[in-house]
């Protein structure tokens, strides 16, 4: 089934970086269509509270925020509409875009928002206790934890990063590297070693977040010598990396090797002339809400500018 209407501007992914780019996209009088994805909202909806998003001052539940995004992109005529992209073709304007494996939609500019998705463990535990002490973000959330104890889980240059930052917070930072040494660079690992209330168990890997409610503790296994212990902790940061998903754009959009979409330094552009991508999907350092909707505002602005250099070129021909 093919949409033949040509979209002018289409949005694929509904989180902060999609939503903002609706806002500016619909006042610019594009008429955005957004495609929500399977998580309308992206990561903010397993978020329980956000305390720094500028503009809440008593902090806003991550749900409910996406809602306020929502409502603000649809006031200004925004078509949300629940669907995942599953195909593209870049090859040539318009663009299409095959939602849900059956519907074809055209149009002159998209903007992936895709965003990214946080790795987990995979224990039952873990996921229960999501936003109940447990996180993927300690700069979004270590601040729930001042004067505790938490646990961390990563050995890469994030999870050093995010140990050190916890350890300013946190009364102690207890970090679980599975092998008997860190994959982060060595200027990292010396910072983490040295951190007196970083505690570093090495070949450690954890078994169960413990608790009913909230976090209490985590049962963790040494894999060398096969013994069990529980350390005591009301913080579970899981710092073993994201994944952008971009899968559906590859062999169109140059990407890195994890699959981070590549724009041209200060904008918002991608290889593909009328693409852009705005948020997680292109940011990996960073990764707030509040620079995903910076990103969002820029592909929106980039590409009404866009539509208007291709109208007055058609214009003079």
């Amino acid at each position: 089934m093919s949409d033949q209407q040509i979209i002018q501007c289409l949005i694929i992914g509904a989180g902060p970086a999609g939503y903002t780019a609706a806002i500016y996209a619909a006042r610019a009088g594009l008429k955005p269509v957004m495609y929500t994805g399977l998580q309308p909202g992206g990561q903010l909806m397993i978020t329980n509270d956000v305390e720094n998003y500028p503009g809440y001052p008593e902090g806003i539940m991550g749900p409910q925020m996406m809602e306020d995004f929502k409502n603000q992109a649809e006031r200004f005529g925004t078509d949300v509409r629940f669907g995942l992209a599953t195909k593209v073709d870049f090859s040539k304007r318009p663009f299409k875009i095959t939602i849900d494996e059956s519907v074809e939609v055209l149009a002159e500019t998209v903007i992936i928002s895709t965003g990214a998705s946080a790795k987990w463990l995979g224990m039952e535990s873990e996921q229960r206790l999501n936003g109940h002490g447990v996180s993927a973000c300690a700069v979004c959330d270590g601040f729930f934890y001042k004067g505790q104890d938490v646990v961390i889980v990563g050995a890469g240059d994030t999870a050093c990063e995010e140990a050190h930052y916890l350890s300013k917070l946190c009364k102690k930072v207890t970090m679980l590297v599975r092998r008997d040494e860190f994959r982060a660079s060595k200027i990292m690992a010396n910072r983490v070693k040295n951190t007196p209330n970083i505690e570093i168990f090495f070949n450690t890997e954890a078994v169960e977040v413990m608790g009913e409610k909230v976090v209490e503790g985590v049962k963790v296994i040494n894999n060398k010598t096969q013994e069990t212990s529980i350390i005591s902790a009301t913080g579970f940061f899981v710092a073993i990396g994201h994944e952008p998903n971009t899968a559906i754009f590859k062999g169109w959009i140059t990407m890195d090797e994890q699959g981070y979409l590549i724009t041209k330094p200060g904008t918002t552009q991608t290889n593909i002339e009328g693409v852009f991508a705005a948020g997680d999907a292109q940011d990996k350092i960073y990764r707030q809400a509040v620079t995903a909707a910076g990103t969002g505002c820029m592909a929106a602005l980039e590409a009404e500018r866009f539509l208007a250099a291709v109208e007055s070129e058609a214009a003079v021909h």
